[in-house]
């Protein structure tokens, strides 16, 4: 059964612009289908979402590719940053909504990001070519809101260093079909409900596309909200 793995960066739940459009394209993707998926949703700010990924885990990781022993700490951390990986690499497809924080994507979906970007897991190395992919296949849709930045603002209104930065992690995993929709500004914009609108509309037009890749007229069991 195809699965859809969503991956909500924003700990603001009911109040979170971005979880709100994520949501109604996962509804699109629901309507647009007839076959059964799975969707599966990580909240990357509950408690005990992740692992952390400190001393033990990086000797951890140090000692197997060393070929050391790990200590029974370090198998233990290993194993909760495996797990992690695993959810990511079973599914066939992503929904990540990711608010701008500070220029940047936020801690938790950083911490995420470092816990499955291993080598020999999410991606390969080799001295003459360099990095490769492993996550090939995939396919992603990626929401950005921000309250102050929008492209084209003057420097004195901030950067947008987060939605570049995922755009090259999802393209160094492997993930190259990947779309990106924006919604933002949300403070300075006169017609935010306008804009949502637009952002909804190209979420919807991208819930065909995406239902269509993962096998025509799916439609979307939910594993969990």
């Amino acid at each position: 059964m195809p699965s859809i793995l969503h991956i909500n960066a924003s700990p603001r739940y009911a109040t979170s612009d971005s979880l709100r459009l994520a949501r109604h394209f996962i509804d699109s993707v629901q309507a647009a289908a007839s076959e059964t998926f799975e969707l599966e949703t990580l909240n990357l700010f509950d408690d005990g979402a992740l692992p952390a990924f400190g001393r033990t885990a990086a000797a951890a990781k140090m000692a197997v590719f060393t070929g050391q022993d790990q200590t029974p700490d370090q198998v233990a951390a290993w194993e909760s940053a495996r797990a992690v990986f695993e959810q990511f690499a079973s599914a066939d497809a992503y929904v990540f909504n990711i608010p701008l924080w500070n220029s940047g994507v936020p801690y938790a979906l950083k911490q995420w990001i470092d816990i499955v970007t291993q080598p020999g897991w999410s991606f390969g190395f080799d001295a003459e070519t360099g990095y490769s992919g492993l996550m090939e296949g995939k396919h992603a849709l990626a929401i950005h809101t921000s309250g102050v930045y929008s492209p084209g603002v003057s420097p004195a209104f901030g950067s947008d260093f987060g939605s570049t930065y995922f755009a090259d992690w999802l393209s160094f995993v492997g993930i190259e079909d990947a779309t990106h929709v924006r919604f933002a500004p949300t403070v300075l914009n006169a017609d935010v409900e306008g804009t949502r609108r637009v952002a909804e509309s190209e979420l919807s037009d991208a819930a065909l596309l995406f239902a269509g890749k993962l096998g025509a007229e799916a439609k979307l069991q939910f594993a969990s909200d």
